[in-house]
Formats: structure tokens, C-alpha cells, sequence
């Protein structure tokens, strides 16, 4: 396959899904992941694509927002050695909020069922996965239902978190970086993002490596407000060290 073929390719297929990732793209079409760079570099001086951190997507689409099941397929893996990674962030007989995403609702499908905590969410999913925990004291917190992510917004899911003192907070993020913070496509989810990371003593980041770098319209914190990034090997050490030269742990599951 010449050159101008498979960037075409590739810009179908990140149009198609919103996101292609340089190792996926380099085993699909048997190339190195210099050449795959090279391609990317290309579709981004043309103005098809937008370099993110490991991958690209598609111009116009920073703020593109996938479906549910199609943002818990990606990353899969990682995201799974994530949730067990956080497990041991859990604290006995205490109280933690787990936030709206593909990779909290994987911790809450994680936990024991012999788990003894008081759990509080807004996002359905992950009540889903935790109702049946005889252990766990499970509080639902209300509001407009996104049908997109499935999570509790505005007014009545603020002023239930501004109520909470939790231990800690399980918190998911649509793009982080050090220069960029913490952000998201909907300003409502942002809200509601900034409000359990106030509501919490203690804020654990739970995000793969793939979201280094994408930045998104809602902006909803930083990463200084974040004491502990759960994050997969695809986070290079570099990288690392330099969000933990802000003040933030980092560790690579």
C-alpha cells in the first residue's frame, strides 16, 4: 500500500470511530510506528487530522463526545489494570464517591461483593454495577440524566455534592495534561466534576494513558488538585515525572 493510500484509510477510520491510536494503526497495516507517525504528521499539515497524544483525531471533533459503549471499548485492557490498580485506593469501612466514566464504572464492576463501604455516584452505570453489594451503603445522587454518558447533571447533583464530605473521590476525565488540566466536552459534566473533586479529601484520577494531551471545551480543574493519577504503562516515564514534579503520584498499572 503506497503512502497516500493508507493515510486515506486512516483518515476513514478516524472518522468512523473518533480516535486512532499509532500501535493500533502500525499492526493493521504491518508499517512501524515512525511510518504511522509520519502519516499522521501528514494528515495534520493538510488540516484532516489533529495530533493527540498517541493517536490522532479527526479536525472538529476536540469536542466530539462518543457513545457510551463505544468509549468503554477503547483501551479496554488498560483500563481494566486501571480499576484493579485503584482497588487498593478503597478505603476500609469508609466513604468515597466514584464520578461518571467507562474506567470508574469498570472499579465499581471490581469491587468485592463483600466490600463495606458507603459509595455515592451520579452516574447510573456505576450504581448498576454496586446495587447488589448487600455491603455497600449506595447513595444515587439526582438530576438531568445525560443520556450520552448516563450521568446525573446540574442543579440537583450540585447541591447534593456540596452536602458531602467524603474520604475520597474516584474521578474520570475526557483529557489531562499538565498545561491543559483537567477537561471534558460538557460544560455540565463539568460541573458536576468540579463539584465531587471539592467534595472529597482525597482525589484519585482514574485515566488512560490515551487522554494524555486531548484537551476538550470544559475545563474543570487541574492536575495539582488531583493527589494520586492511575494511569497504564502507554504514559511514558518522562511524561510521568513531569506531572509528578507538580505535586501529583503517579502510577502506571
Amino acid at each position: 500500500m503506497y503512502a497516500p493510500e493508507r493515510q486515506q484509510e486512516i483518515l476513514r477510520l478516524a472518522q468512523e470511530s473518533g480516535r486512532v491510536e499509532v500501535l493500533s494503526l502500525a499492526d493493521e497495516f504491518q508499517v512501524t510506528a515512525e511510518t504511522v507517525r509520519r502519516d499522521l504528521k501528514a494528515l495534520d499539515r493538510a488540516g484532516l487530522l489533529r495530533r493527540v497524544h498517541g493517536g490522532a483525531i479527526p479536525v472538529g471533533r476536540l469536542d466530539f463526545e462518543p457513545d457510551l459503549a463505544e468509549r468503554d471499548a477503547v483501551a479496554a485492557d488498560e483500563k481494566d489494570r486501571i480499576a484493579q490498580a485503584a482497588l487498593g485506593e478503597l478505603p476500609s469501612d469508609g466513604n468515597v464517591i466514584i464520578d461518571a466514566g467507562t474506567t470508574t464504572a469498570r472499579l465499581a464492576a471490581a469491587v468485592p461483593v463483600d466490600a463495606a463501604l458507603t459509595v455515592v455516584t451520579h452516574a447510573l452505570p456505576v450504581a448498576a454495577r454496586l446495587a447488589d453489594h448487600p455491603g455497600i451503603a449506595l447513595h444515587l445522587v439526582g438530576g438531568r440524566v445525560r443520556h450520552r454518558t448516563r450521568a446525573a447533571v446540574d442543579a440537583w447533583a450540585l447541591s447534593s455534592y456540596a452536602e458531602i464530605s467524603a474520604d475520597v473521590v474516584f474521578l474520570a476525565t475526557n483529557g489531562f495534561s499538565p498545561d491543559s488540566g483537567l477537561t471534558t466536552p460538557d460544560l455540565a459534566e463539568a460541573a458536576v466534576k468540579r463539584a465531587v473533586v471539592k467534595a472529597a479529601r482525597r482525589v484519585v484520577l482514574l485515566a488512560d494513558s490515551g487522554k494524555f494531551g486531548q484537551r476538550h471545551f470544559a475545563r474543570f480543574g487541574d492536575l495539582t488538585d488531583v493527589d494520586l493519577l492511575i494511569t497504564d504503562t502507554g504514559l511514558s516515564p518522562d511524561d510521568a515525572r513531569s506531572i509528578e514534579s507538580r505535586g501529583t503520584e503517579v502510577v502506571r498499572a
